[in-house]
């Protein structure tokens, strides 16, 4: 087991969400919530609207002219990963040595025109000539079993279990447990090397407080993206969130389970998660933020069945939205189903992070592939940070999400906080700051940080 060193904690941005964090679970006001002027914008030169809503937020959230990074890539929504590398990682990486070398950049937005998944590596050579090889043995085996020739069962299950393996091989061959959402890698810039196949937990996630986990990645950014089906959904989301923040979001909170609390906990993934849409309806109800409907049949919400809809969590109706919803400016909800987000321009598509911008939703999280159920964000640690009004966006979802290099994909404005000035005790307090060399504020001690650049992570 890896332990987690002393570095992790001083010497890296992820110390000060954890130091958030903390303080909210012991109940009192954190010190350090992400601010505007911690946040480093990348948009596509390639793509005009992308470069346009990006100054127009950076305009509205008062973020720094300096604090943009224009990137040459496809405006498509998938990438190579060799361009990937080239084209957005280099650069980023660049840019942050070269300018925040006291750290104190945290937080990364995506705008609008810069693609949403990164394609597994390339097969070289060898690797495509054995694909080629197996795919014939394939063939061969799958003809032999339907024939006459092969009879006892023995030899059927031998031939079975042969072509599990050969699509078990293919699978490794062709990489394609090494596709990832784009946002999910950029998390991880900074760091030197890490596998690419699957996932590395997330030192944020609030799950594996108080464990030894191995892999754990010391220098992560929070990440989110402005993103849509059009130009105008990017402005409408930013808009929506700052009135909403500014007056309170309100409406009803909808929670779809399928099953009836049984009262014990779970241990199958399928259970947890539905047991946590349960807690979080809950805590949403003790706080007294909003009312709140908590479904657990196993039908899902229908036309009409969710008026006024503000907070909203449920599963499971795969890359098919259901139109129960009128969403009030500001609305924050997430639909637990594979691919919701695996694209946001395809006209035709009824994926939900897709279909829930077009209808008014202000902030949605989805995956670009299958992430398994594991690899949602926990319900009831979002909305149980959100609702505290505390802690921004981009901050609960990072302390619920489990993995990193991997699927997922927060779609709203990172610093959005809509219960912010929902009635809850708030303090003025700020710790002390210093400024770094650029005259912004930079956390105490952030003079003695250093950040090691290295290589892209190995393939």
């Amino acid at each position: 087991m890896k332990l987690i060193p002393a570095r992790f904690f001083f010497g890296s941005r992820t110390f000060f969400l954890l130091l958030s964090i903390g303080a909210l679970l012991v109940g009192s006001d954190p010190c350090w919530a992400l601010e505007a002027d911690q946040i480093l914008v990348l948009a596509n030169r390639n793509d005009s609207g992308s470069l346009d809503l990006a100054k127009y937020y950076m305009k509205k959230r008062g973020i720094p002219v300096d604090n943009l990074v224009r990137l040459w890539v496809t405006d498509k929504e998938e990438i190579s990963r060799t361009e990937y590398e080239r084209n957005v990682a280099i650069p980023v990486r660049r840019h942050l040595k070269d300018n925040d070398p006291f750290m104190f950049i945290r937080c990364l937005v995506i705008m609008y025109g810069i693609p949403l998944r990164v394609a597994p590596p390339e097969m070289n050579a060898e690797e495509r000539g054995e694909v080629e090889k197996i795919k014939k043995r394939r063939v061969a085996l799958s003809k032999k079993l339907r024939s006459s020739e092969v009879t006892e069962e023995e030899q059927k299950r031998k031939i079975t279990r042969e072509l599990e393996d050969i699509k078990k091989r293919v699978s490794v061959l062709k990489k394609g447990d090494q596709a990832s959402s784009l946002d999910s890698e950029i998390a991880l810039v900074l760091e030197e090397h890490y596998s690419l196949s699957r996932w590395i937990p997330n030192p944020y996630f609030l799950g594996y407080r108080g464990k030894q986990i191995k892999n754990l990645p010391e220098d992560v950014f929070l990440v989110s993206r402005l993103d849509g089906p059009s130009e105008q959904t990017v402005r409408r989301v930013i808009d929506d969130s700052m009135v909403a923040e500014k007056n309170g979001l309100q409406g009803t909170a909808y929670f779809d389970a399928r099953w009836a609390d049984p009262g014990k906990k779970e241990t199958s993934a399928y259970r947890f998660y539905d047991q946590s849409l349960q807690r979080a309806a809950n805590l949403v109800k003790k706080n007294g933020l909003m009312p709140i409907v908590l479904d657990d049949r196993q039908a899902l919400f229908q036309r009409g069945d969710c008026p006024d809809a503000a907070l909203y969590c449920g599963w499971y109706s795969l890359a098919n939205y259901v139109d129960a919803f009128e969403w009030q400016p500001g609305a924050v909800g997430y639909h637990i189903a594979s691919s919701e987000c695996v694209t946001l321009k395809r006209k035709n598509s009824r994926t939900w992070c897709k279909m829930m911008l077009e209808k008014g939703v202000a902030a949605t999280i989805g995956p670009v592939g299958e992430p398994y159920v594991r690899a949602f964000p926990v319900p009831e640690i979002f909305f149980g940070l959100l609702i505290q009004g505390r802690l921004s966006l981009a901050e609960c979802y990072a302390a619920s999400n489990p993995f990193l290099s991997w699927k997922m994909v927060l779609i709203g404005d990172p610093l959005y906080c809509p219960f912010k000035n929902s009635g809850s005790k708030k303090t003025t307090h700020k710790p002390p700051t210093e400024k770094n060399h650029r005259g912004q504020k930079k956390p105490p001690g952030s003079q003695h940080l250093t950040r090691s650049y290295g290589k892209p992570p190995m393939r």
